[in-house]
């Protein structure tokens, strides 16, 4: 049965103006530590609080990935021409992934970016990406679910930033293969991509694995 907002009982986004967080968390655990090393293709610093999200989420797989430390917990974004949106935010120090493919709706085609496949992987630090679906096969090494969020060790002047009494999860490294996501927001401190392809495809094909 719907609820009178329209949202179903067990829906994590809202009820009575708050996230539900609780049910939330259950719902991300395990799978919650995969989004752990989600990773868009931004390349920026850690950004205020102010940033304006984008309304057009994007996809982003990869063949294995490979990184730590990461840190990880729940929040909500206001896309662009969305309501509140929860997402789960996570933060890796460094990693790297093969065979990256990311692409985004431009209107009737898709804008497709493709690199790290020719045995060079793409590497990144200071990852930080707000996603809302995920993938994958993941192990982890050291992990600790159900970490006070405010005490996670993420860079000054995360966007979304973690709420201190919420949840978290934390590890000391994470692999994961045939990663696929689902993400609004990824900054990072340093971004490389070897073998950088960028074009576009019709929006009906199958732009990435």
């Amino acid at each position: 049965m719907a609820s009178s907002d329209g949202n179903p009982p067990d829906s994590p986004v809202r009820q009575q103006g708050r996230v539900r967080w609780r049910r939330f968390a259950f719902m991300l655990v395990p799978a919650l530590g995969v989004a752990g090393s989600l990773i868009g293709l931004t390349a920026a610093g850690a950004l205020s609080n102010s940033i304006s999200v984008s309304g057009t989420a994007f996809t982003v797989t990869a063949d294995k990935l490979d990184g730590g430390p990461f840190e990880q917990y729940g929040a909500q974004i206001s896309p662009a021409g969305h309501g509140p949106t929860p997402v789960a935010v996570s933060v890796i120090g460094n990693g790297t992934l093969a065979s990256l493919c990311q692409a985004v709706s431009v209107g009737p085609v898709s804008l497709v970016l493709r690199a790290g496949g020719s045995g060079t992987p793409v590497s990144a630090s200071n990852l930080v990406v707000a996603a809302d679906h995920l993938s994958g096969d993941a192990t982890f090494s050291h992990i600790a679910i159900g970490q006070d969020a405010g005490s996670l060790n993420v860079p000054a002047g995360t966007y979304p930033g973690p709420t201190s009494g919420g949840f978290g999860e934390s590890a000391n490294h994470v692999t994961i293969t045939n990663l696929n996501q689902h993400t609004w927001l990824t900054t990072a401190g340093t971004f490389k991509l070897p073998g950088l392809n960028l074009g576009f495809a019709p929006s009906s094909s199958n732009s990435c694995p």
